[in-house]
């Protein structure tokens, strides 16, 4: 048996398994596509740290717990009389070849970025009601829709025609968030400092960084770094509140020393 067969065979049986907790389970029995929509939110958040950590293991368990979850969402489908599981994968296989010709027809590209702006031209020929915009979910967090915004943007042609031009207009939203920081005025200072995080944000993705990962990474690092400052102080039998910020400085640069 290939592992192609092996691996029909075992999403065949977790159809199964899904089809006995559907019917014979008294929680699952329960489950609606709401209620399972805030699961599927933590599952992908699993995913994501996996993915940080570079935790392979973790990675398989989680895009299982994720694999469960689209299966829970297409049996109630089907219940509702909505939609099956073979609609759901018909639908996703015919929308793959559709939106890559230059695998399945005719169109040649240069590089993978001609790809993501003939993505763009084919989802907006698929429907002349949709916008360019219109696809990002309203409850994505904030980095991640600004992220998204000015990819999708970019995807049909709306970008700088060099990247290094993105440190002037970072610059440009600086001077002016300052400029309203020394007028006082709360609601403009914090518009201003949106403009300056949407730019950034801009300038990440331009030198091919995800600013998402960038700042967890940070996060991660500041909560290392701090967690063995606070370590050092309790050891020695103080309180970080009676500690000078020389000597939070020294423990915190010992905490850099040991991430190198």
């Amino acid at each position: 048996m290939t592992n192609r067969e092996e691996a029909i065979r075992s999403f065949s049986r977790l159809l199964e398994i899904m089809d006995e907790l559907r019917a014979k389970c008294p929680w699952d029995k329960e489950q609606t596509l709401e209620s399972l929509r805030t699961l599927t939110i933590e599952e992908t958040y699993e995913l994501a740290d996996a993915i940080l950590d570079e935790d392979l293991d973790g990675i398989r368990e989680e895009l299982g717990d994720l694999m469960l979850h689209l299966v829970f969402y297409s049996k109630i489908g089907e219940e509702k009389g909505s939609f099956t599981i073979r609609e759901v994968l018909d639908g996703i296989n015919h929308k793959l070849v559709y939106r890559h010709p230059h695998i399945f027809g005719d169109i040649e590209v240069r590089d993978a970025r001609e790809v993501e702006s003939n993505w763009e031209k084919i989802k907006l020929s698929e429907n002349q009601e949709k916008t360019v915009l219109g696809g990002i979910p309203s409850s994505l967090p904030a980095m991640i829709k600004a992220y998204r915004i000015q990819d999708k943007a970019r995807g049909v042609g709306f970008d700088w025609e060099h990247r290094d031009q993105v440190w002037d207009k970072v610059s440009e939203e600086i001077a002016e968030l300052k400029a309203e920081v020394a007028l006082s005025d709360q609601e403009r200072i914090e518009a201003e400092f949106g403009d300056v995080l949407f730019s950034l944000i801009n300038a990440a993705r331009l030198f091919g960084i995800n600013p998402e990962n960038a700042l967890e990474r940070t996060n991660l690092k500041f909560i290392h770094r701090f967690n063995y400052l606070e370590q050092q102080t309790i050891r020695k039998g103080r309180s970080l509140k009676d500690m000078s910020l020389e000597e939070m400085d020294r423990y915190w640069n010992e905490a850099k020393e040991t991430e190198s």
